[in-house]
Order: C-alpha cells, then sequence, then structure tokens
C-alpha cells in the first residue's frame, strides 16, 4: 500500500471535507448536551437511503418489539450466513449504509447477508443496541438452516458496529453458541468507551474529530464514570477475548480509533493467534471505503471469508 499513500491520502483528506462538518454540525459546542437534533435526524435520513432494491425486509421478535432485519440472499442455498452491524457512533446509521458490499458479498461468495436494524440512542438508551444484536444472532443460530439452508455464521461490523460485533460474540459464551460464528471482521471499531490515546488527540484529516468522538459516546452512555465506561459489556477490550473465533481487522492511521484497533487486535491475538490486522497509511475513519484501499480491502476480506464458508 506504500506506493498508494499519496493517493490514499488525497482521497481520505476529500472524505473528510465532505463529511465531517455534517457531524461536526450534530455537536455545535463540542459537547453532547447541547447536541442538536435537527441535524442529527438529517443524517439519519440521509444514511438510510437504499443503495439497491434487491435486499427483502423482515421482521423477527425483539426483546422491546420487531427488530428489522435486510437481508440479501444467493440464489441457491447460501454457503454461510454473514450478520452485518453497521456503524453510526451508536446514534445514527442503518443497515442500507452498506447496501453494495452487502449485495457484493452475497452475489461473489454466494452466502447470505442479514443486516440488523438495531435501536439508537438517546431515544433509546444502552443496551437496546446490544439487545437487539444479540437476539438477531440469536435467531440465526437457531433459524439459519432452515431459512438459508446453512449453519456456518459469520459476523461483522464497522465503527460502532463493530463494537456490537465483539459484544455479541461475548454474549453467545452465556449462551453456550459462541462457537456458532467462525469468523468476524471488524473495521475501524471502537472499543474502549473511555477512549484511547488516539481517540483523544486532536488531528486533522478524519471525519470524526475527537470532540465529535466524545459527543457521540456522551450522548449515548451519559454520566458514566471510568470505571463503568471500561466495563466489558460496554467496552470489548476489557472482556474475556478467549475463544472468539478468527478476526480480520482494519483500520486508518489518520482514524482517531486507530489504537482501538492495534489494542484489541493484539490482545486477540494473544488469547487465540487468530487474527489479521490490515492497516492503511494515512487512511481516515471509513478507510475501507476510499477507491485505493479497496483495492487492497476487498481481496483480502473475500480471501478471509472465503475460508469459513460451508463446503
Amino acid at each position: 500500500m506504500e506506493k498508494l499513500r499519496p493517493d490514499i491520502r488525497a482521497e481520505g483528506r476529500a472524505m473528510a471535507a465532505g463529511m465531517s462538518g455534517a457531524f461536526a454540525a450534530v455537536f455545535p459546542d463540542g459537547t453532547a448536551t447541547g447536541y442538536d437534533a435537527r441535524q442529527l435526524d438529517l443524517l439519519r435520513a440521509q444514511l438510510a437511503l437504499p443503495g439497491t432494491t434487491r435486499a427483502t425486509d423482515r421482521l423477527i421478535e425483539g426483546r422491546r418489539g420487531d427488530i428489522r432485519l435486510r437481508v440479501f440472499a444467493p440464489r441457491g442455498a447460501a454457503r454461510a450466513v454473514l450478520l452485518n452491524i453497521h456503524g453510526g457512533g451508536f446514534i445514527m446509521g442503518a443497515p442500507e449504509m452498506n447496501d453494495g458490499m452487502n449485495d457484493f458479498l452475497a452475489r461473489t461468495l454466494d452466502i447470505a447477508v442479514v443486516a440488523v436494524d438495531y435501536r439508537l440512542a438517546p431515544e433509546h438508551p444502552s443496551p437496546a443496541a446490544h439487545d437487539d444484536c444479540e437476539t438477531a444472532a440469536l435467531w440465526l443460530c437457531d433459524r439459519a438452516e432452515a431459512e438459508f439452508g446453512t449453519e456456518t455464521l459469520l459476523i461483522g461490523g464497522e465503527s460502532a458496529g463493530a463494537n456490537l460485533a465483539v459484544a455479541t460474540l461475548q454474549g453467545l459464551r452465556r449462551h453456550g453458541l459462541l462457537h456458532r460464528f467462525h469468523a468476524a471482521v471488524l473495521e475501524f471499531g471502537v472499543y474502549d468507551l473511555s477512549r484511547t490515546p488516539s481517540a483523544l488527540r486532536e488531528t486533522e484529516h478524519d471525519v470524526l474529530s475527537a470532540a465529535v468522538l466524545r459527543g457521540m459516546l456522551d450522548l449515548t452512555h451519559p454520566n458514566l464514570s471510568t470505571d463503568r465506561r471500561r466495563a466489558a459489556d460496554l467496552s470489548p477490550l476489557y472482556g474475556d477475548l478467549e475463544g472468539l473465533p478468527p478476526a480480520l481487522f482494519a483500520v486508518g492511521t489518520a482514524d482517531h480509533l486507530v489504537d482501538d484497533t492495534l489494542f484489541l487486535e493484539r490482545r486477540w491475538h494473544l488469547a487465540n493467534a487468530n487474527t489479521t490486522l490490515c492497516v492503511y497509511p494515512d487512511a481516515p475513519h471509513g478507510a475501507t471505503g476510499l477507491p485505493s484501499v479497496l483495492t487492497h480491502w476487498q481481496p483480502a476480506l473475500l480471501a478471509f471469508l472465503s475460508r469459513y464458508l460451508a463446503d
């Protein structure tokens, strides 16, 4: 990737210029207490625009009402089912954000992709999102064979979705079902809600500023002590990582969450010796969406997932 560094830098700065202002507008004074609900609603609407008509939506029963699943299915029996959990700082985002990649993976690998529309803060405080994602995972453990013709399960998430993906895996241990998920794809996740060093330092050229990141986490988890923010149910970095499945990590060096990925990947590797780490030079938050990064990330992702597909 070194030869692509100038292209990555240019693409990353263009992404930051185009998106960072909209995120910052949600927190005009840099704090969660002064967040702009109208700006948040505008962002939510933009991120929920569908990218394809090929998906089908279905509802499953949740703990506090129905949960929407956005499903991409292959033409025949699926070789596996990938549970995808979108990002958005726990306060925005929708399964439609990942329509393009989810459709591509379903068609290319002959897998089903199930994206969960979990409840968002601050209207639905924690642990609403965690509960919805765990419910979707438990539903797949019970229904994947009947619905999609396979018992092979995979999980993936981006940003806040990566946090929820790891928390879901850790929660499945309580149900004796951790072994059902064969692999995890974790992109630029937030794994320490007390914030790692890179998340505390203000820098240029990232989609998320340190102030916006603080605002998101404070809005989602208000009035929590540092110790509570580091509890395993909120911050997977501090949880039990033993027995977790093989994982593919990705992050950019200009991402405020770069330390989150580096720290969790090392702990995961020490516990299981089953990680693959992709670090992209000068790439901001959302690195895998950059065209230059995609030339490496897409083949790496396909190769990783292909190892764990059912025969």
